[in-house]
């Protein structure tokens, strides 16, 4: 071999990637004992050595944050459910507030993202929004946890998940909406959304409705509750499968305006009359739904103000301030879709 030798020299005799050389030269734990010992040897035989300048470079504080979107099924081709990207201008607007770019890309649970970031280091911490399955991907933030990653993510901000969370008081959030639809005098209030350690978001939101439900004497009917992901085709199926169970309700507490907005779509098509039949409910207060007909009733996460607080938290978080797991209000948005107060 003429010349130093590489990482790259070394990846190709290993047959891996130079990132996973790169972890392994590290004693990573992300790298299984098999491979480390063989990269290890074939470093030796290579007599390579490590570059303590470029080193020293990787060490350094780039100035870039990275947020990193994982791409949701929309009804149009941007992948990024509409809450999300009123949020993706306040982190843009905060991040150059503090002087920081920020690097924007889609990433797959099946990718090494939880690695790559510091490896090459591309960004000095990482922002996490737009997850579907909590158990899909539990294992990749301990992993960061393991490799001391600085991260934030937008979520549930439940006792037991690893690292730092931003998110909306989801229970709070639930309670309101569905005491309101009680006040209004509704008694059998559906619920569309997951009600599981898969979706806790959604799990919060269903538990502050069946709290609210309690404390006014009402049973919560676990008929009245279908799983269902964020979206309006999945909001649409969802409400054709309530009508079907010949269950009686008047109102529809929806854990999404995404899937509000399905769920307006199928009452409608079956001539049910909205709010005067049954009264609908969403979460999240997307531009949408102050537009569709009727106008959504729904609870709104402040998106302006998670942005700002996630790159705030993030940037501590880099320069080893004390930082902790924040839980940001909801707040009850009053529309056309749950009518008025019987008299």
């Amino acid at each position: 071999m003429k010349g130093k030798a590489t990482s790259f020299d070394i990846a190709h005799q290993a047959g891996v990637s130079q990132s996973t050389v790169s972890r392994a030269l590290r004693n990573s734990p992300l790298v299984n004992e098999e491979t480390r010992e063989k990269i290890h040897r074939i470093a030796k035989e290579l007599n390579y050595k490590v570059d303590k300048n470029a080193s020293n470079l990787r060490s350094q504080q780039s100035g870039t944050i990275a947020l990193l979107l994982f791409q949701d099924p929309t009804s149009d081709d941007s992948q990024i459910n509409p809450f999300f990207l009123s949020m993706l201008g306040s982190i843009t607007r905060a991040c150059t507030q503090r002087g920081y770019d920020l690097l924007v890309s889609f990433q797959q649970l099946s990718d090494d993202w939880h690695a790559d970031y510091e490896d090459c280091h591309k960004a000095d911490g990482i922002i996490l929004l737009g997850y579907g399955d909590y158990t899909d991907y539990e294992e990749k933030l301990l992993q960061l946890e393991e490799q001391k990653t600085n991260y934030v993510r937008w979520g549930a901000a439940n006792e037991g998940h690893p690292g730092i969370s931003i998110g909306c008081d989801n229970f709070q959030g639930g309670f309101e909406i569905t005491d309101h639809l009680i006040q209004l005098g509704r008694k059998n209030i559906a619920f569309i959304g997951g009600a599981g350690i898969g979706s806790p978001e959604f799990f919060d939101r269903y538990k502050g409705s069946c709290a609210a439900l309690e404390k006014a004497g009402l049973k919560p009917n676990p008929k009245l509750q279908i799983d269902t992901i964020t979206t309006e085709q999945s909001g649409y199926a969802a409400a054709l499968q309530l009508l079907a169970l010949k269950q009686p309700f008047d109102a529809i507490f929806c854990a999404s305006d995404l899937i509000a907005i399905g769920v307006i779509k199928a009452l409608r098509e079956r001539g049910v009359k909205i709010p005067e039949e049954v009264a609908v409910a969403g979460y999240d207060n997307i531009p949408l739904s102050e537009f569709i007909r009727p106008t959504l009733t729904t609870v709104q996460q402040d998106t302006k103000l998670a942005g700002e607080v996630l790159v705030n938290t993030l940037i501590d978080k880099i320069h080893d301030k004390s930082v902790k797991t924040t839980m940001l209000p909801a707040k009850l948005i009053i529309r056309e879709s749950c009518g008025v107060a019987k008299k």
